[in-house]
């Protein structure tokens, strides 16, 4: 199989500079690439490990060893320092989102145990990406349980298994790269500040470079290994100079004040913690080798800082991504003046390409221009980072994050249509609303066990997790049960009939019947979706402020516990899906900018929708619990029977046994009590006027998932609603 040659790729030139530091350096920490898709991210990781230079082990050791350095624990030690080391290419280890644990970490070789009665240990993916790199793609879609034995190894450099009777500790000093799509959700914390350098990449917009593009593509589909022929000797060079930038890393200085001008560029970033110092400075010593350089220079800091900086400046999940660099030239200042770079200076060849000299792209091939982004190469064409949507404020703006958590009144409040310029009174038009800041929600969890699609708040008996049991093997794929064999029940189960079966020595003997599968218990998401009146009909402007925090809350919350959050507003005539359910709150905070209000109120309509949202969701996942909370005053104005055929669709809600909660949003002296005879065709919790608030909204959310019952109940079949 020929992999598309690195050296190959058009443009992507952050991309490629990140991709040759950690190379260059792997203490760097690894690489995160988020891009949309078809932006060659997998391409470009894949092709990094035909430049990487081959590197010595020992020779039979399953771990990679280093012989200078050999691990004195390995399993497979103790190693005789005086024996002939073997070399071998570079790994790129791709770790599945779909493995087990088992085949991360490894686990009891089988065939040993069964077959000779030997405690063997069988490495994993980590032992094999030893002193290389671990690639997971789609790594914001990884299990929780993975992503914690990836933070370990990044931090511990070793991988330690205690299980199955067996107690193992190896070396695993691995480079971790992952990509991503972020719409498809984001990133846990804790992993995300484990990458040492982060990029963004996008396709391009120039004609030619797509063209460029496309032609490379044809011409490897085509012929893969003519192709690869064709940029062999780009490849040799770059593997060369990578070798070379190794050789000199230890002996490029990093005077005093570079370093105080490290700090003080991630100090001025308000970055948490050290690690983006340490990670910054590792990554400007790269950068100085790689460019050939004795000492680190404001130009290696500003590449490194580019790099290493704008994912760690994100305080929670709704702030962009991205990177002042006007501030970042400010703080570095200017170099002094240098001479005229030599020409015939070996260790300035094009390939590939150091962003911060303004110098053309490394990959220059049939005329067609590299200094392009493209992709697969691809590269990045348009905002610079960090900057916002037009129109849209961004993450610094204090009206993004005007907090109307405390709210309750309506004197707290100017008057409606005050934040839009529109004259008091004018409810029936279409306004808008700021939203109010996120707070942090409270660690709630469902009572008793369910059965949902594994995440980190209810207990669940999932396909991931620890095993608490386990279950004879019914021949069919159980999702309730986890994958592949629970070894010690096994053998206890065939343990019982050997004498029955003739043993006398050798291998156990075993029979179907005995095979187990393990039950494992771990943590499930829910969904909650918001059915929200947008309709003028009572302080619209109030409310959705208050709802629109509370949203974001919940966002955040479910971005933490990897539940699922989704939006159906109701005005005019008519009611629509703002925020299909998800988990992306990147997404969800710009949609619910935009979010208008005045009108009407469609309540039957609002209903249907959130039944219908519900009913596509249950059949594409029938094991997620879901949480129906309506914010509405139970007015329902627009169309003939409007409040009657509201009636039908919430007596089906409630046929279909769907857990809701109806928050009142009816003021005045004078009460119609519409939202409590709703409540109750619903069989829903009602809420005062006074539980509007935005922190009571979350509350009530958190509160009634505490009272669900833990038991999955089987949802009963969809059918279509009759209005």
């Amino acid at each position: 199989m020929h992999v598309y040659p690195f050296s190959a790729i058009v443009g992507s030139d952050d991309l490629a500079l990140a991709l040759v530091l950690t190379a260059v350096s792997p203490g760097i920490g690894g690489v995160l690439i988020r891009g949309e898709k078809g932006t060659a991210k997998s391409t470009a990781v894949r092709g990094l490990a035909g430049v990487l230079p081959r590197q010595a082990v020992v020779a039979g050791c399953r771990f990679g060893c280093d012989p200078a350095a050999a691990d004195p624990a390995c399993p497979d030690g103790p190693h005789d320092a005086a024996a002939e080391p073997a070399t071998r290419p570079a790994r790129v280890v791709e770790l599945p989102v779909g493995a087990t644990e088992d085949r991360v970490v490894g686990s009891l070789d089988l065939r040993q145990a069964l077959g000779h009665g030997v405690t063997a240990f069988e490495p994993g993916l980590l032992a094999a990406a030893n002193r290389g790199i671990l690639y997971v793609d789609e790594v914001n879609l990884l299990q929780d349980h993975l992503v914690d034995v990836l933070l370990d190894a990044a931090a511990m450099g070793r991988c330690t298994v205690e299980r199955d009777g067996v107690s193992v500790s190896h070396q695993a000093r691995i480079v971790l790269v992952g990509t991503m799509n972020p719409e498809e959700g984001e990133l846990r914390p804790q992993l995300l500040d484990r990458f040492g350098l982060a990029v963004d990449v996008a396709a391009p917009r120039e004609p030619a470079a797509r063209a460029e593009v496309v032609r490379r593509r044809l011409a490897h589909d085509a012929d893969p290994g003519a192709f690869v022929s064709r940029f062999a000797p780009d490849e040799d060079a770059l593997r060369s100079r990578i070798a070379e930038a190794r050789s000199r890393l230890s002996e490029v200085a990093l005077p005093d004040s570079m370093l105080t001008l490290i700090a003080e560029v991630c100090a001025a970033f308000e970055v948490d913690g050290l690690r983006a110092d340490i990670v910054t400075a590792r990554a400007a010593i790269a950068h100085a080798a790689w460019a050939g350089r004795p000492a680190v220079t404001r130009a290696d800091i500003r590449a490194a800082g580019r790099l290493a900086l704008p994912h760690r400046r994100r305080r929670n999940p709704f702030d962009a991504p991205g990177l002042d660099e006007d501030l970042l030239d400010e703080i570095l200042g200017e170099d002094p003046p240098a001479g005229p770079p030599d020409p015939t200076d070996p260790t300035d060849p094009p390939d590939p390409p150091d962003p911060t000299d303004g110098s053309s792209g490394p990959h220059r091939q049939d005329g067609a221009s590299s200094d392009r982004p493209g992709q697969d190469g691809t590269g990045t064409d348009g905002p610079e980072p960090g900057s916002t949507e037009s129109g849209s404020p961004g993450p610094d703006d204090p009206a993004a994050h005007r907090s109307v958590a405390g709210a309750t009144d309506s004197r707290d409040l100017p008057e409606e249509g005050a934040a839009t310029g529109a004259p008091p009174g004018s409810a029936g038009r279409p306004t808008t609303a700021a939203a109010g800041s996120p707070y942090r929600a409270r660690v709630l969890t469902a009572k008793g066990v369910g059965h949902g699609e594994s995440g980190r708040r209810s207990r669940a008996i999932t396909s991931t997790g620890h095993a608490i049991g386990a279950t004879a093997d019914r021949g069919s794929a159980d999702r309730s049960t986890g994958r592949g064999l629970h070894l010690p029940a096994t053998i206890r189960a065939a343990a019982r009939h050997q004498q029955r079966r003739g043993r006398t020595d050798g291998p156990l003997v075993l029979d179907v019947s005995d095979l187990r599968r393990p039950v494992r218990q771990g943590r499930e998401s829910n969904l909650v979706l918001l059915c929200v009146d947008a309709s003028g009909s009572m302080a619209a402007r109030r409310r959705m402020e208050a709802v629109k925090a509370a949203i974001l809350s919940l966002l955040l919350d479910a971005y933490q516990r990897r539940d699922k959050v989704g939006l159906v507003t109701f005005r005019g005539a008519g009611a629509e899906l703002v925020l299909p359910p998800t988990s992306s709150v990147d997404i969800a905070a710009r949609r619910l900018a935009d979010l208008a209000h005045g009108g009407r109120t469609p309540l039957a309509e609002g209903l249907l929708t959130a039944y219908s949202a519900l009913r596509t969701e249950r059949i594409r996942d029938p094991r997620r619990r879901p949480l129906l909370v309506v914010v509405t005053d139970g007015r329902a104005t627009a169309g003939p029977d409007a409040v009657a055929r509201a009636g039908v669709v919430a007596a089906r809600l409630r046929e279909e046994r769907v857990d809701s909660v109806v928050i009142d949003c009816e003021t005045g002296r004078f009460r119609l009590g519409l939202a409590a005879a709703l409540a109750v065709r619903l069989g829903a919790e009602h809420l005062s006027v006074g539980d509007v608030a935005a922190d009571t909204i979350a509350d009530v959310v958190r509160d009634q998932s505490i009272r669900t019952p833990g038991a999955r109940r089987e949802p009963a079949h969809p059918r279509g609603l009759v209005a």
